[in-house]
């Protein structure tokens, strides 16, 4: 088994706007020149596009159009949890499972949000699971204690 990745942070906002800001506004906060597909061929996404229902997939829009799914929502209790099969694939890879992500969203306060993400279940991606989830420990430290922070308000 291949030990699940677990960051907590607090973020100055309310629960609301944490949940939405992670979300319903993803592309303002994630590095779309650095940590997608189009970027890793070598160009920044153009958008990421998030269609925020239950079993709504999350789609990276390329710079030249191309669509890249990298996960669907399972969970959606807005404001609290949201579960999702997520995964950025590398160009050219064709994705036939996902590592789970998890989103919990605890109010300590009217602008101060607990938020805590797990991503687990990296055997799903077979020998690449354990250098996936090397990158995604690398990863999420920029964009979720970052650059996603950073977006709530920190």
């Amino acid at each position: 088994m291949i030990e699940p990745l677990i960051r907590t942070i607090e973020v100055p906002c309310s629960q609301k706007n944490a949940f939405e800001v992670f979300l319903d506004k993803m592309d303002s906060w994630w590095p779309l020149g650095k940590f997608t597909v189009s970027a890793m061929a070598g160009q920044p996404a153009r958008a990421i596009r998030v269609d925020a229902r239950l079993g709504g997939k999350i789609v990276e829009v390329g710079s030249d159009g191309t669509e890249v799914v990298w996960g669907n929502i399972l969970t959606l209790d807005r404001h609290s949890r949201l579960v999702m099969e997520f995964h950025i694939p590398r160009p050219g890879d064709v994705v036939t499972a996902r590592p789970l992500l998890e989103l919990d969203f605890v109010a300590l306060g009217p602008t101060q949000t607990q938020v805590t993400l797990r991503q687990s279940n990296f055997e799903a991606l077979g020998e690449m699971g354990a250098p996936v989830r090397g990158g995604y420990d690398f990863g999420w430290k920029m964009i979720f204690e970052g650059g996603y922070r950073a977006a709530c308000g920190g």
